[in-house]
């Protein structure tokens, strides 16, 4: 049976603590980013989307193929990839995530992780992919966390928010929906609670 879910990773921000664009930053010879996407693929995602926004000259530079797949997927690992600009990144990281969802067909289930939040093992991460409610969130010792699944008829109301309102906001969108329609998932991976945003957290990350 065809997925039906695809993968949004959002790597619109300034980085300004890290120095440098996060998905750009050195990985095992390779790109963060790029590291991302193999955690990714080998789950039964077959479409995954990157938004970028500030510094994404940098992206296209470092990564000639990314500029080819601004215009149509280009085929990477065994995924399809687009790349998404957000070409108004100052209104605020939720008019990145609007700017993608506005490319994705609106039947669509989406599962979105920020850039600097690893990518969780592949067994739970194919667990949220096949749990079907309107919101499914994966949970670490009582702490929500990422990637977060959003069926087509929650996040196609996330179009219509005005992002430069302080309350757009996926976190208190999600509270407003009846909680039978949350699955929280019960993770054992500390990965989709924590946020690479320093030079020092990426530090402590790579000696683990």
């Amino acid at each position: 049976m065809e997925n039906n879910t695809v993968f949004v990773l959002l790597a619109g921000g300034k980085s300004e603590r890290m120095g440098v664009p996060k998905g750009l930053l050195d990985f095992q010879n390779s790109y963060w980013i790029l590291e991302q996407i193999n955690r990714i693929s080998a789950s039964t995602i077959s479409e995954i989307y990157i938004g970028l926004g500030y510094r994404h000259e940098e992206y296209l530079k470092t990564i000639p193929w990314f500029a080819k797949a601004q215009s149509h997927f280009a085929p990477y690992e065994n995924v399809k990839l687009r790349i998404v600009v957000n070409q108004n990144p100052q209104l605020g990281p939720f008019s990145t995530l609007q700017t993608v969802l506005q490319e994705i067909p609106k039947h669509k289930s989406v599962l979105f992780n920020p850039i600097d939040i690893p990518i969780l093992n592949t067994n739970e991460l194919q667990k949220i992919i096949d749990t079907q409610n309107e919101i499914v969130l994966p949970n670490f010792e009582g702490k929500n966390g990422h990637p977060i699944k959003l069926q087509s008829e929650f996040w196609n109301t996330l179009l219509f928010l005005n992002p430069t309102d302080k309350n757009s906001r996926l976190d208190l969108e999600i509270k407003k929906v009846y909680p039978s329609k949350i699955t929280t998932i019960s993770v054992s991976d500390s990965c989709i609670v924590t946020n690479l945003n320093t030079p020092d957290l990426w530090a402590s990350y790579l000696q683990r």
